[in-house]
């Protein structure tokens, strides 16, 4: 048992001194995303519209480098091919890519109603001229709806997602301009309106979002349309020039940096000394949203996924942020607009949504369980410090989510996230994922309190207890693996065997960007570790 026990705490302390190693001088953690062959893809097109042919070139030269065995492209190096990243990469390197007629009946079969991505890669094909010239097969985005007052959004059914109004914009006009509908005259009118709300929603990066991909779609939509010098386009292309890496590759974002800084914290706790603290409580609090924000409206009080002023308020990095705050010894008169946010985005169904309330017809925009769990732990963690009348509104909150839950729970007892998925499952799907962090919220909360817990929480582990592979381990990965000991006990042996002894953390691409574009963060396995041991440390302590 002492051997057992020495290994144990020479594994964390190993892990933690890596973690604490990515602290940077500012009070954050970076981390780093894989590189992306469609963003590399998209980002080396618009640059060559652009006249940019060095900074093509090069992309191009590292698609080529980093094609799979079987010719084609996934989303990250460590991914399989698919179709749409490798009809990119043969666009922009202007290979063999089929039938046009295929190109379009494929792309739009596979994104269905959601026209957020199909339309974006319908637009590039006919751009670098692999679907003639014909823009009657691109699907004409209503882009004059972006007139409209952002509070009836919800009410207009818009064919994209909340997220992605500078695509409906800039590629409904190139649509538009190359084939014009008959009596398009409002359309015309509305043109120097529409530029106009492009460039006010753009970042001071020229980056929508922080994000090559849609920086890029818009960027050669507008100087496809002939509105290459207009501001909003220039802004673009620079963005791409000044977040390409060295080896001539884009990742899909710039980082992932308030995220990956929120759940560091929660790993290391009272690792950090009081001068660290005060860095990252500072460097946090100066991320949260002071405004509305310009592209989804969203009120102030919320947190974004990066430090980049691109980057959107969110229920994940809100709950995640407000935890953090909390482990870091922030007063709760600072985080009460954090608290409200959370608690006014909720959506009727008692679930919470990633961006906006209400707008769920459209997958990335619908409640989901894994924020929904994290909204709960991020309520408990400030139950002690806020006044009652504000907990009566977190409790009312909890009870409804927690019968959102319920109703989510699927028949084996587990819980599918919706930014996580597995290349390793079937269906993509991360059930290891989304039930883990179901979990943690239910294990946070008093089954006297709240009667609904106990049996979800007891089919919850029995489901997870029945996932483990026959090595030991869960799903395809050293982050599914983490999070599933950290809630279970159980596979401390084979986390630290897949870790080396708390010395190697390969990333995984488990991560779901917009449009289910998947990538790897290099810190995610190095996170999940230290926060998997933490937790066991304390439930041995407390046993």
């Amino acid at each position: 048992m002492g051997a057992e026990k020495k290994h144990f705490d020479a594994v964390l302390a190993s892990s933690r001194k890596l973690l604490l190693a990515e602290l940077t001088p500012e009070g954050r953690w970076e981390g780093e995303l894989s590189s992306s062959a469609l963003a590399t893809a998209v980002a080396s097109f618009a640059l060559k519209l652009a006249g940019k042919t060095d900074l093509a070139e090069r992309g191009c030269q590292w698609l080529k480098n980093h094609r799979n065995a079987d010719g084609g492209w996934g989303d990250s190096p460590e991914s399989p091919s698919n179709f749409t990243a490798t009809l990119l990469c043969r666009c922009v390197l202007n290979e063999e890519t089929g039938s046009p007629q295929e190109i379009v009946r494929s792309i739009l079969e596979h994104y269905g109603d959601d026209r957020t991505f199909s339309v974006p890669i319908l637009t590039m094909c006919m751009l670098t001229g692999k679907l003639g010239d014909d823009w009657s097969v691109v699907p004409q985005l209503p882009f004059e709806l972006a007139a409209v007052p952002h509070r009836f959004y919800k009410f207009i059914r818009l064919p994209v997602v909340s997220y992605a109004l500078p695509a409906l914009i800039a590629i409904g006009l190139v649509r538009h301009v190359n084939r014009p509908a008959r009596g398009s005259f409002i359309r015309n009118r509305l043109i120097p309106r529409m530029l106009n709300i492009l460039r006010k929603i753009q970042p001071a990066s020229g980056g929508y979002l922080e994000a090559a991909p849609l920086t890029g779609f818009v960027g050669m939509s507008l100087i496809g349309a002939g509105f290459g010098e207009h501001p909003a386009a220039r802004a673009c292309i620079r963005f791409l020039e000044n977040t390409v890496r060295t080896d001539g590759s884009w990742p899909i974002d710039v980082n992932l940096s308030s995220w990956v800084t929120s759940l560091a914290v929660r790993a290391l706790a009272d690792e950090l000394s009081d001068e660290q603290k005060n860095r990252i409580r500072t460097n946090l609090l100066q991320l949260q949203w002071k405004e509305e924000h310009p592209l989804t409206h969203a009120a102030p009080g919320g947190w974004g996924w990066t430090y980049a002023q691109g980057g959107v308020p969110d229920a994940d990095d809100t709950a995640a942020a407000l935890i953090a705050l909390r482990l870091l010894g922030c007063e709760v008169s600072v985080v009460e607009k954090g608290i409200q946010w959370l608690l006014d985005l909720q959506n009727r169904d008692g679930g919470m949504p990633t961006f906006c309330k209400g707008w769920g017809r459209l997958p990335f925009d619908r409640s989901c369980p894994d924020l929904t769990a994290h909204a709960i732990r991020a309520f408990i963690a400030w139950r002690a410090e806020v006044n009652s009348k504000l907990w009566k509104k977190m409790e009312r909150s909890i009870r409804r989510s927690l019968h959102y839950l319920e109703k989510q729970q699927r028949a084996d007892g587990s819980w599918l996230p919706l930014w996580f998925g597995s290349q390793h499952n079937p269906n993509y799907e991360n059930p290891v994922y989304g039930t883990v962090r179901v979990l943690e919220a239910l294990q946070e909360l008093d089954e006297a309190e709240f009667p609904s817990v106990a049996k979800m929480n007891r089919r919850g582990i029995q489901w997870l207890d029945g996932a483990r592979n026959p090595d030991g381990s869960w799903g395809g990965s050293l982050e599914e693996t983490a999070l599933a000991v950290g809630v279970t006990g159980k596979g401390l042996d084979v986390l630290s065997a897949m870790t080396k002894n708390g010395t190697e953390f390969s990333a995984g691409p488990i991560g779901l960007y917009f449009a289910s574009l998947w990538y790897s963060e290099r810190l995610y396995p190095l996170i999940f570790t230290v926060d998997a041991l933490n937790r066991c440390e304390t439930e041995n302590k407390r046993g």
